[in-house]
């Protein structure tokens, strides 16, 4: 099967493939559920939290890493609850769940996943941090998860890949161009797909749908935040995609939000601490 008709073939085959595939766990969709509702109280968000022990446990880790951590530890996910707010725990058990579903027993997948995670959780932090920077504080979090979100596609495609090798479907070998070429040709309608199936708020589909539009509405910070800590991640090589020669201070997203050299080469060592620190964790 040669790489230029493999697209055209992964893409017939997942009309068959469950949308329930193991991308979202589905603690972290109840919560984000409970969240688009506004009907809950503390005590609910923690009990939902915990139905999955091993999950929070996960989630604590998060919460108590260099990344995250405040000026003390969080002990139990009430307490994480109070501290960090409904949203921030929402983030980090999606967070938290998404870590644990980019693995595959298959060696090939599993290079891909683990650098497809640090690309959108580096993303997602950097996107965090610009929103901080660019004075919208209040959608921090929301942004947060935008970013984290943004190439759900790709992990859905890998999840996919991985069912259709074990089937016997498809050949196990993989090369980084092929894989690019999947991702190039589908992760952006089939994440948009994923989002709307869940009920996600429009806000994140939006954002999945356009992150990597030539056409896009330059009025939505939001949006603009993630395009740029993507473009960030890729200079530094953050992922997959390496591009050393990207100037960012030269992109639209950076006039738009009207980022100084300053800020993008804080942007860029605060990416690369979570690099550090998701290596450490791994």
């Amino acid at each position: 099967m040669s790489s230029a008709t493999i697209p055209e073939t992964v893409r017939r085959l997942l009309v068959s493939q469950p949308i329930e595939l193991p991308i979202f766990h589905p603690v972290a969709l109840k919560l984000q559920n409970m969240l688009s509702d506004y009907d809950f109280t503390v005590e609910e968000v923690a009990n939902v939290a915990n139905e999955d022990m091993s999950l929070a446990s996960q989630m604590l880790r998060i919460a108590n890493s260099p990344m995250y951590m405040g000026r003390s530890k969080v002990a139990t996910i009430k307490e994480a609850v109070i501290r960090l707010g409904a949203q921030q725990v929402i983030n980090l058990v999606i967070a938290a769940s998404q870590a644990s579903a980019h693995t595959s027993a298959n060696p090939a997948l599993d290079h891909y996943m683990k650098q497809l995670w640090l690309h959108s959780h580096g993303c997602a932090l950097g996107a965090k941090w610009l929103a901080h920077s660019c004075g919208m504080r209040g959608v921090a979090d929301e942004t947060y998860l935008a970013a984290l979100l943004h190439d759900v596609g790709k992990l859905y495609l890998l999840k996919s890949i991985e069912r259709l090798v074990g089937a016997g479907v498809i050949s196990s070998m993989f090369d980084d161009d092929l894989i690019l070429e999947i991702f190039e040709a589908m992760h952006v309608e089939q994440g948009y797909r994923l989002m709307q199936h869940w009920n996600f708020p429009s806000m994140y589909c939006e954002v999945i749908r356009d992150h990597h539009s030539e056409r896009w509405d330059s009025v939505n910070k939001m949006l603009g935040i993630v395009r740029f800590a993507n473009l960030a991640c890729r200079r530094i090589g953050l992922g997959m995609k390496h591009d050393p020669d990207l100037v960012l201070i030269e992109t639209r997203e950076a006039e738009i939000l009207d980022l100084s050299e300053n800020q993008i080469y804080e942007l860029e060592a605060m990416l690369e601490d979570s690099r550090d620190a998701d290596l450490l964790q791994g």
